[in-house]
């Protein structure tokens, strides 16, 4: 099954394990394997407020040294998400493919950082293999895209590439950055749930986990375009990164495409406005 995982061609996220548990109960189990392979939990939630969901964030050794190894927009991939979701009478354990996104955010750098990336999909795998059914399936893209490709991804022609961020605001200085975020997420009123942070030792670098509620939020646009099964719910959260004394954000036309690579024309125009929306929301993180 784990040379499956290993194929040319990789999808955006890998169906664990399958089991009879309740999401609260599979949380808890998975928190605790997690543990036991050295992860560091930063937070979870559940996306758009759905029962039915959990997304637990991580991060590992591993994926602090490859971060820091290469600096930058780099520091988006300094998380992990897996999640469990209750779907057909089962809770689906899934994760975002470390080396999915692994070759999109350090892109021509990830020969640099492959062994760490690799060393933490074997982790994952250790740490979820005997919670429930094994399946160790790569899911979410039906051809999958090869590291080439995601490397230099963009959805299409006149779309935004990974480093084509938006750039929310520039500050004095890291500290102040890192204030007057915490400040607003801290008064409420926006929006937006602080879900995880973390800060890249020595590189000046921080990266937030950003929940998004109200009606542009999360709860508009996720039942538009995570309409398959298995559920997409690894996802979520969204992120902000400061940079020294810079923050920026994916923008949402990749952002979005490099987690549904096959979502259609016809399903991206229903959510049209949603980049602008999280713009949005990620700016009112960011106002002095």
């Amino acid at each position: 099954m784990f040379t499956q995982i290993q194929a040319e061609h990789l999808k955006p996220y890998i169906l664990a394990t399958e089991c009879e548990m309740n999401v609260s109960d599979a949380v808890s189990a998975v928190r605790e394997k997690l543990l036991e392979e050295e992860f560091e939990i930063l937070g979870d939630y559940s996306p758009a407020g759905e029962d039915t969901r959990r997304v637990l964030i991580v991060t590992h050794d591993e994926l602090i040294d490859a971060v820091q190894q290469i600096g930058g927009f780099a520091g988006f991939a300094a998380a992990q998400r897996i999640a469990c979701t209750w779907e057909n009478g089962s809770t689906y354990i899934s994760y975002v493919d470390p080396e999915y996104i692994g070759n999109a955010y350090f892109q021509k750098n990830y020969p640099f950082v492959e062994n760490n990336i690799k060393a933490v999909s074997n982790k994952l795998k250790t740490a979820l293999k005997n919670i429930g059914s094994p399946r160790f399936r790569p899911f979410g893209s039906e051809d999958g895209l090869t590291p080439n490709k995601l490397q230099k991804y963009h959805y299409m022609f006149g779309m935004e590439y990974f480093e084509d961020v938006v750039e929310l605001n520039t500050f004095n200085h890291f500290e102040e950055a890192k204030s007057t975020i915490e400040a607003n997420f801290n008064d409420g009123n926006n929006g937006t749930i602080p879900v995880y942070s973390i800060e890249i030792p020595d590189k000046r670098l921080k990266l937030y986990g950003v929940g998004l509620s109200g009606e542009r939020g999360e709860s508009h646009f996720l039942p538009i375009i995570d309409i398959n099964t298995p559920k997409h719910s690894a996802f979520l959260p969204y992120e902000i990164l400061v940079m020294d004394n810079e923050v920026v954000m994916l923008h949402g036309r990749y952002r979005i495409a490099l987690s549904f690579p096959d979502l259609t024309m016809m399903t991206f125009g229903r959510i049209m406005s949603t980049p602008g929306d999280i713009e949005d929301y990620m700016q009112s993180l960011v106002e002095r």
